[in-house]
């Protein structure tokens, strides 16, 4: 690695380096100085309708994280102790949990090769007396393969629960991620692409819910009502807990919706500089690159390369690190973790998720990252691989 030398301002690119708007502490300093900080203020209001609006749902709830989104969901989904929910095994641990902590089992299926989303043509062989929900997870922000889940929940009278952690902005047959199933949760975690540094938002697209996801988000208590005069009186109704996030970070996402568009932009040309970069390796059968179905419009969340093994990766990983470039791979498969084994159930063999785990690199990417920067990352990873000269294992997908 000595032929390429650290270049000034290119020896610490962190993965997901943070951007922000000029906006931030001006709407920070407003809430404050309103003297309402607490859940359900000013700001919190105008981002629940930008998304209400954005996403065409019935109603949006902000949260304090994507995992209380998800526990919302699956509460409003009445899973109950023995219910099954069908999900990837190749996702965050927050998607498995809200269903096992109200007593549900986790049924992992495996992904697509090439989206590594959900495999749709999977779901039906794991669907049983006991299945009350699907919940795909669109990874990277790439839809998974919406019109064909749609048609096994109405067949099977199953509600689909997105796991849209990653597909703010990402679009399926130009509808909206997040407008496809019953309900939908959303992060805005700081390693995401709007971000309010912990956040996120369930999407509602039932309005037969909508009721009581206020007061599932209320703590199980009528106060929304209370407040809009429907009850003279506010008290403990239902079950719930306190999923409201601080009017503070809500003014910080409010000046990161108003540039939403601008920061999906930034990334999009980003994610398509490292794309055009690594077609020939592709073409070499070195690596393979993200793939976009044509009916989905993606949100540029994650750019990735499949190398061919486990070695491999390791040692591109560990030469951009020498660089100062943070690099790095991604989910412990939930069906071979501990917990996973222990509260769901893998259906057949998740062949596809297992080689997938020990394969993937994710690369640098942010609104906030230069061209320079993206430029050097490539530099580096070209020449890992080179150094690696690694064979031609794989055929390029086709």
């Amino acid at each position: 690695m000595d032929n390429l030398a650290l270049k000034d301002g290119l020896n610490n690119i962190p993965f997901s380096k943070l951007y922000t708007t000029e906006h931030e502490l001006e709407y920070i300093a407003q809430a404050i100085a309103s003297r309402q900080i607490a859940g359900d203020g000013a700001f919190t209001k105008k981002c629940q309708h930008w998304l209400q609006q954005v996403l065409g749902s019935q109603k949006v709830l902000l949260t304090h994280s994507c995992t209380a989104a998800l526990e919302m969901a699956v509460i409003l989904a009445d899973i109950q102790p023995g219910d099954e929910v069908i999900m990837p095994s190749y996702t965050f641990v927050s998607t498995a949990n809200a269903v096992v902590l109200r007593g549900g089992i986790p049924v992992f299926v495996d992904i697509r090769p090439d989206t590594l989303n959900l495999d749709e043509t999977l779901i039906e062989a794991a669907i049983t007396s006991k299945t009350k929900a699907i919940m795909p997870v669109h990874y990277a922000g790439i839809s998974c393969e919406m019109s064909a889940i749609q048609a096994l929940a109405t067949k099977y009278g199953l509600a689909i629960i997105e796991d849209a952690a990653q597909g703010f902005g990402s679009m399926y047959k130009s509808q909206p991620l997040g407008s496809l199933g019953k309900m939908a949760a959303f992060s805005f975690h700081a390693t995401k692409n709007i971000v309010s540094g912990e956040g996120g938002a369930l999407a509602i697209n039932d309005p037969a819910i909508m009721e009581r996801a206020e007061i599932i988000w209320e703590k199980g208590t009528n106060r929304s009502q209370f407040f809009r005069g429907a009850v003279d009186k506010y008290t403990w109704v239902d079950v719930g807990s306190s999923y409201l996030p601080s009017d503070l970070l809500a003014a910080f996402l409010w000046a990161q919706l108003g540039q939403a568009d601008e920061i999906k932009q930034q990334r999009l040309g980003l994610w398509q500089r490292y794309d055009r970069a690594f077609a020939p390796l592709e073409l070499q059968g070195k690596v393979r690159r993200p793939t976009v179905p044509l009916e989905c419009q993606h949100n540029a969340h994650i750019y990735y390369l499949l190398v061919d093994n486990l070695e491999t990766r390791t040692q591109v990983l560990a030469a951009l690190k020498q660089y100062g470039v943070q690099a790095t791979f991604h989910y412990v498969p939930l069906h071979s973790a501990p917990a996973g084994r222990k509260y769901g159930r893998a259906q057949g063999e998740l062949s596809v998720t297992d080689d997938i785990c020990d394969r993937i690199v994710r690369l640098p990417l942010s609104a906030a990252l230069t061209t320079s920067e993206v430029d050097h990352v490539i530099a580096l990873v070209l020449q890992a691989l080179a150094v690696r000269d690694t064979a031609l294992s794989f055929a390029p997908l086709s």
